[in-house]
């Protein structure tokens, strides 16, 4: 069974974690396909937005601990390299993407699956699932860029009590701390994530990246290093056909057809 689906539609590109057995967890098969996956997708201009999702009643319960288990007993020296080949990687492919990436979170997302999820640009949330940072309870710290993404999305304080304490979190109260986008049915997150992809594919993609771009940088520099990153950006974009497009469509009140040039 392939670990990894992939669907292509309108611009819209949906990968499926298929492990639906093992909750979604990640193995180095599944972890080398997403890796993979996501690097290529970047450089795809067919697609303009990415949706991230689980196959069964999970998104992703992070690390397979069998297979994790399995090579610490074994004295295998390659457990711990995963952070550096698969999990920093694929946050850097989430977060550098130069086209929007919605996680459709359809059930338990924990470890270093949630991590995924944090670095996704919006979060869609069905109903009854979870999200929990569990490091602590098998003695390892975050991974997968959520000691950065996580408390940026609710603050400093709130992470450090669902990081030291294992505390899941409702879909309720993930939207209450600004976790998620929104929560819906569960029956209905994987289409309304697509959907809201299938809204921004036909968007200025190039602009979406820009913002991407924009927020990343002004998140770990000073404001004077982010004002001149935006400048730089906005003079990019100024002389892009969607912005002319733009303001075209606004001035003959019309809907704008943007291509992402």
């Amino acid at each position: 069974m392939t670990s990894l689906l992939v669907d292509d539609s309108d611009g819209v590109r949906t990968f499926t974690l298929n492990r639906p057995e093992a909750y979604n967890s990640l193995t180095v098969e599944l972890k080398d396909a997403l890796r993979d996956a996501l690097t290529d997708t970047a450089a795809d201009p067919a697609v303009r937005a990415v949706v991230l999702t689980g196959a069964g009643k999970a998104f992703c319960a992070g690390q397979d601990l069998k297979e994790h288990v399995a090579a610490l007993r074994s004295d295998d020296p390659t457990p711990f390299r995963t952070v550096a080949e698969h999990y920093n990687p694929i946050v850097r492919a989430i977060t550098s993407m130069p086209k929007p990436v919605i996680a459709a979170v359809n059930g338990m997302a924990a470890g270093a699956g949630a991590s995924f999820a944090y670095a996704c640009d919006l979060r869609v949330m069905a109903r009854s699932a979870k999200f929990l940072m569990a490091f602590a309870t098998i003695g390892l710290t975050a991974d997968s860029g959520a000691s950065w993404t996580l408390p940026k999305l609710i603050g400093y304080g709130r992470a450090m009590e669902l990081m030291l304490l294992a505390k899941p979190v409702t879909a309720d109260q993930a939207l209450a701390m600004g976790m998620v986008t929104q929560v819906v049915d569960d029956e209905v997150a994987l289409s309304t994530a697509r959907e809201l992809a299938s809204r921004m594919a036909t968007g200025p993609t190039t602009g979406y990246a820009k913002i991407k771009e924009a927020l990343l940088t002004a998140a770990g520099t000073n404001l004077e290093q982010a004002l001149a990153a935006e400048d730089a950006a906005q003079s990019q974009l100024g002389a892009t056909s969607d912005h002319r497009e733009a303001v075209d469509a606004f001035v003959a009140k019309r809907t704008p057809n943007f291509t992402g040039h």
